[in-house]
């Protein structure tokens, strides 16, 4: 990342650091996260409960991909991309409070089940969002966006980089200090981001929200296409 600092009328162009990510959970979206970042030259962390998948995805992907315990993963990292699944991350949270204090956290979940017709139901209040009921579960100093989840992860990985225009990837935020980092981690992974708002309008992001590509949208979509249907 670059920026710009004027020194005597001049302006100077600076390297400045990125903040380190840990992917968490590699199935299908965190395995598309990950690549996707690796494609973006964008260095990662990433661990799963079963360390040899972490060390096996590594060696495909190069070695910006660097596979870690859990623990190790959150402690060395600045931005945790939590990518397992929401019920799960209740549990996460207790068992990892202490090393995820003053972390960001990026939320992809979906609070979603298959039902008895071999498709997907809620499992939450209709409501309801991911968003707001992990928020008020957060370890103390930790800072939540929803994110990365707005696209199944055969979009996630096959609309990324996407020329000549990029997909949008929509997130939700209350802490507006965070909002620059998960930027730059959504172009990054080969979108363009769009800010929905608050926490308050993560169900919007959310499996059957209308910004969801298993909603209203039913596809990736750029810029110009959001807003003619939003």
């Amino acid at each position: 990342m670059y920026s710009q600092i004027i020194v005597n009328k001049k302006t100077e162009i600076v390297m400045t650091q990125k903040s380190k990510v840990a992917v968490i959970g590699l199935g299908n979206i965190g395995t598309a996260v990950v690549t996707n970042l690796v494609k973006g030259n964008r260095s990662v962390i990433i661990a799963d409960k079963t360390f040899e998948k972490a060390t096996s995805l590594a060696q495909k992907l190069g070695s910006l991909a660097q596979p870690a315990t859990i623990a190790d993963a959150i402690t060395q990292a600045d931005i945790i991309v939590l990518a397992i699944y929401f019920d799960p991350i209740k549990a996460f949270f207790k068992t990892y409070a202490t090393e995820l204090e003053g972390k960001i956290i990026v939320d992809p979940s979906n609070p979603i089940a298959l039902d008895e017709k071999g498709g997907f139901k809620k499992i939450i209040g209709d409501d309801e969002s991911a968003g707001q009921i992990l928020a008020a579960l957060l370890p103390n100093g930790a800072k939540l966006a929803k994110a990365l989840g707005t696209l199944g992860a055969a979009s996630l990985a096959g609309a990324s980089f996407q020329t000549p225009v990029r997909a949008v990837e929509f997130y939700a935020s209350d802490d507006s200090s965070i909002n620059g980092e998960i930027e730059e981690l959504i172009r990054d992974n080969g979108f363009e981001p769009l800010r929905v708002g608050g926490l308050n309008q993560s169900i919007r992001i959310e499996v059957f929200g209308d910004l969801h590509e298993f909603g209203a949208l039913g596809k990736a979509v750029t810029l110009a296409e959001v807003k003619e249907v939003v």
